[in-house]
């Protein structure tokens, strides 16, 4: 099977965060199936980046935001490819370009457009567990873009459509789905199912 895992960043929060995440997508390897893992940046690393952004003005350039906040996604993947590198299992991290995500050019809010699969097709079947940088990609022009708010939970959605995925996993560490987010709603209701 191929499966699409993806990791939020309070599950990457930090280095023993992501060994557990290692140690997670080796045992889904072990059992036989590809992977493909999507992961977010490391929790708090978006807001550090806007701070130094609003350090200097409060409306910085969109197209400079999006080039900024990327970084976050890329040091995350290529931290979890070199644990699982480290580990005796062959990785490779790819930023939103290198992954085939093409978007449209509405900077912070992008939407996807199409993704030309090849290079994580070609990835898998070197043997990697390939390992993408949710939440961005890049416009027509080659400008990096991101997707906005749940963007990285996108980009994983999309992928797995892309490479027909067996199963698209998303670890997170809320119990499920809420009517609204209960940590600003206290009397936010858990739902049982959902249609899509």
């Amino acid at each position: 099977m191929l499966i699409v895992q993806k990791y939020g960043g309070t599950s990457v929060g930090d280095i023993d965060r992501i060994k557990n995440v290692a140690d997670r997508v080796i045992k889904t390897v072990q059992k036989g199936h590809q992977v493909v893992v999507v992961v977010s940046a490391m929790s708090g690393e978006t807001n550090k980046l806007v701070g130094y952004a609003e350090a200097f003005t409060s409306t910085p350039v969109k197209e400079e935001m999006d080039m900024l906040l990327s970084s976050g996604e890329r040091v995350t993947a290529s931290l979890l490819s070199i644990a699982l590198n480290a580990l005796g299992h062959k990785a490779t991290s790819m930023s939103g370009r290198r992954a085939g995500i093409i978007t449209d050019a509405v900077y912070t809010k992008a939407r996807i457009e199409s993704i030309d699969a090849t290079s994580m097709v070609n990835a898998l079947n070197e043997g990697n567990v390939v390992i993408i940088a949710g939440f961005q990609g890049v416009n027509s022009d080659g400008r990096v873009t991101t997707l906005g708010r749940g963007g990285s939970d996108l980009s994983a959605v999309a992928i797995a459509g892309a490479l027909n995925a067996d199963l698209c996993e998303i670890y997170t560490d809320v119990e499920g789905i809420y009517t609204t987010d209960p940590r600003i709603e206290p009397k936010a209701k858990k739902m049982d199912k959902i249609s899509y």
